[in-house]
């Protein structure tokens, strides 16, 4: 492990990109990014697009170590390369430390939650992220409703895994994701934060994970993962919210930073001048920056 990239993740201001849509979400962030699904034909193509769309954000100037932290790749994207690096490679020269989404989707909805797809090729992917210059790795579940077996399951299929990731020299992202239009939010938070703190407790001290989490209904419920000896960093998905509400929600959290993916990218646009998508991602920046070091 990169110990200074470590000692950044713990304790640098900023917060980490979340640039890792994969198959499923590719061409809806294709679309966002104004390339319609007539435009390209087949996957080659559409992957073709979106690593020129990622290339474009993370060589913008404003794409900066002072501001970001981290960012997440997709698999495609740690082996591609930008300006003759490997992306990963590239990162660390900006000084932004490199992340890999490393889980399959999503399996369907039982007791309340989504499990991850079993990831079979884990230990070939996880050895080619060491090889890749990888820092860590990203992995979602998502909770729908407060099942408190469901949600004890969410947590154990995280923390198994990620086990296997910090025996690799890896730091995992631990991410339940809570679904923000669950009509009890609040009380899948109030399970979820219970049960990952079991877990946290039973880690060794050699052993950190990072946890990404939906901003939570009531400010600051999740302080004492924050605080948590075993926690590297908490960071917030965006989760739905618009850029100015998950940026004015996450204020209210102490101690949690961004890894925001379309409120990162949502005003950015394939027809821009480099000047205009230069600027619209500054902006976008700024704010999540703001958001993520200044607390009310």
């Amino acid at each position: 492990m990169n110990n200074k990239q470590f000692e950044k993740m713990k304790n640098g201001n900023g917060f980490i990109a979340a640039l890792d849509q994969s198959g499923g979400s590719t061409p809806k962030a294709l679309a966002a990014y104004g390339v319609p699904e007539d435009s390209y034909s087949g996957e080659d193509e559409m992957f073709d697009l979106v690593h020129q769309m990622r290339t474009r954000i993370i060589t913008s100037p404003s794409f900066d170590a002072d501001h970001i932290l981290g960012a997440i790749l997709f698999e495609q994207t740690m082996d591609r390369e930008i300006e003759g690096q490997f992306t990963a490679d590239y990162l660390a020269s900006k000084g932004i430390v490199p992340f890999l989404k490393v889980d399959k989707g999503l399996a369907e909805k039982e007791n309340g939650v989504q499990l991850m797809k079993p990831i079979d090729d884990l230990d070939e992917t996880l050895r080619r992220a060491n090889e890749r210059n990888i820092f860590g790795t990203k992995m979602r579940s998502v909770i729908h409703e407060p099942n408190p077996s469901g949600i004890k399951e969410v947590v154990q299929q995280q923390f198994d895994i990620g086990k296997r990731i910090i025996a690799s020299d890896l730091v995992p992202i631990i991410e339940p994701e809570v679904d923000i239009h669950s009509s009890d939010k609040e009380k899948c938070e109030e399970l979820l934060r219970d049960e990952i703190l079991k877990h946290l407790n039973e880690l060794s001290e050699e052993e950190n994970v990072m946890l990404k989490l939906t901003i939570p209904t009531q400010p600051n419920a999740y302080k004492e993962l924050v605080d948590h000896p075993r926690v590297v960093r908490v960071v917030a998905l965006s989760g739905g919210y618009s850029r100015e509400e998950a940026n004015e929600k996450l204020k209210e959290n102490n101690g949690v930073i961004a890894s925001f993916s379309r409120a990162l990218a949502a005003d950015l646009n394939a027809n821009q001048s480099e000047q205009e998508f230069d600027a619209e991602l500054k902006k976008a920046v700024d704010s999540i920056y703001d958001a993520s070091v200044n607390k009310k």
